[in-house]
Parts: C-alpha cells; sequence; structure tokens
C-alpha cells in the first residue's frame, strides 16, 4: 500500500512537472542575428519548433527567407554590422509589432589571419561585429524586456574566449570581450528579470568553420583534442538553446557555457 501511494505521488510529480515545463519558449518571441545561415540559423529553428515566435535578422535576403519558409515567423534584411543599424533594426521589429524577449546575438565574422597579416580594417570590423553588435543590439531592446520584466540575452562565445589559436587573434580578441560583456549584461540587467549568459560551441560544421571541416586532418585533429572524441553536431546545441531561452535557467546569468564536448576541459 505505501508503496502504492509513493507510485502516485511521482507520477503526480512527473504530470506537474510536465505541466510547468520549464524550457517551453512558447509565447515568446525570439529575435536572431545571423539567423540565415550556420548556428544562427540552427539556433532559430530550435525555438521556433519549440513555439516560439522568431524574427530572423540578417544581410543576404534569400537566407532570410529560406529560413522563414522552413520555420516560419519573420525576417528583417539588414546588414547589422552599418553605423546605426539596430536602431533602424529595433525600429523595423517594432513596424512588425513584435517586442522580442529573447535576444540571440549569433551574427560573426572570422577573418582567419595570422597576427602579421591582419589589417586594421579587418580588426575593426571583427571586433566591431562580433563584440559591440551583441551590445547595441541587446541595449536597443533592453526597455522592452524591462518593461515585461523577463528576458533572456544569449551571446555567442568561442573556444577563443578562453584560448589562443593561429589565425585568430582578432577573432579571439572579440570573443574574449564577449565572456566579459556576458558578465557586464548579467550585473547591469539581471535584477529586471533578464539573464544575460553566453555559449561557446566548439567545433560545429557551418560556414564560418568551413575552412577547418575542409580540412580532414585538422578537423580529425580538433575531435581528438575533445574529451568525447569527436566534433560538435548542431543537434548537440538543442538543450543548451532552450535552457538559456527559457525559465529553466530563471537563476543562470552572467555565466559563458561551453557546448564544447570538453575541448576546454582537457
Amino acid at each position: 500500500m505505501q508503496g502504492q501511494q509513493m507510485c502516485a505521488c511521482v507520477n503526480i510529480f512527473r504530470e506537474r512537472i510536465l505541466e510547468i515545463n520549464p524550457f517551453k519558449v512558447a509565447g515568446k518571441t525570439a529575435l536572431i542575428t545571423g539567423g540565415g545561415s550556420g548556428i544562427g540559423q540552427f539556433m532559430a529553428g530550435t525555438l521556433a519548433q519549440a513555439g516560439a515566435d522568431i524574427i530572423v535578422v540578417g544581410r543576404r535576403r534569400d537566407r532570410l527567407e529560406e529560413t522563414i519558409a522552413k520555420y516560419g515567423g519573420k525576417f528583417v534584411c539588414l546588414d547589422i554590422a552599418e553605423k546605426g543599424a539596430a536602431g533602424r533594426l529595433a525600429q523595423k521589429v517594432t513596424e512588425l509589432q513584435a517586442a522580442p524577449n529573447i535576444i540571440v546575438n549569433a551574427a560573426g565574422i572570422n577573418p582567419r589571419k595570422h597576427a602579421d597579416e591582419v589589417t586594421e580594417q579587418e580588426w575593426t570590423e571583427s571586433v566591431h561585429l562580433n563584440l559591440n553588435v551583441p551590445f547595441l543590439v541587446a541595449q536597443a531592446f533592453i526597455g522592452q524586456m524591462k518593461a515585461q520584466g523577463w528576458g533572456r540575452i544569449i551571446n555567442i562565445a568561442s573556444l577563443q574566449s578562453s584560448r589562443a589559436f593561429e589565425k585568430g587573434i582578432a577573432y579571439g580578441a572579440a570573443k574574449g570581450g564577449i565572456s566579459q560583456l556576458t558578465r557586464a549584461m548579467a550585473e547591469a540587467w539581471s535584477v529586471d528579470g533578464i539573464c544575460a549568459n553566453a555559449i561557446a560551441p566548439g567545433f560545429f560544421p557551418t560556414e564560418l568553420t568551413q575552412p577547418v571541416f575542409e580540412n580532414s586532418e585538422l578537423a580529425a585533429q580538433h575531435a581528438k583534442n575533445t574529451a568525447i572524441g569527436r566534433n560538435g553536431k548542431l543537434d548537440d546545441l538543442v538543450g543548451p538553446v532552450l535552457f538559456l531561452a527559457s525559465d529553466a535557467s530563471i537563476y543562470v546569468t552572467g555565466q559563458v557555457l561551453a557546448v564544447d564536448g570538453g575541448y576546454t576541459a582537457k
């Protein structure tokens, strides 16, 4: 009898957990920069398939249309790296009658040049898109999230946020900054119910990492450097994205979550 009562209590608990579902994002609106390709597109699809309304942002209309055709939602076509682009983005989103409460800063660039060869323009472009833009985009929508009393900011960090790679000085400097930017965002805005965190992916097959995966020996070496023994698959990001975009991470802020198969653990 006691065992039956315990089983009944367990079943009620399970049903309650499923009812609450802290990982749900249905009813939320997510804005994803770089949402037309790579990790940004995958994260947009993950959030859309979990029930969120998505707005993808990028400069290639065809890729944005492809994303929307597959997952639904809306898009804003503009170059987020242009001067004043964050303000223009906020205006366009207002015209769409949307109020994002999840921001995913996935737009990025990596010039992949040795420190001796990086030009001033390449340095400036890399630091601006990878570091300045995530702050400016978040700042442009922070008032709306404060008004709602709830928000999630997900930045994209990197293995290079904490370690140096060959031909990665401009990208690495910016991604190192993302770690501190994420902490500073958390300090500034978490009191208003807005959690700011970052995902630091290992090596995943995307347009940005195409030069790595086109070199089978290099790709194999990176796989060997992980604790798991393989490079990432985009599906490996589903759990981390939903965790950081939902109430499941309600007491998690200012953190950088490495999704790298244990690359940085070795």
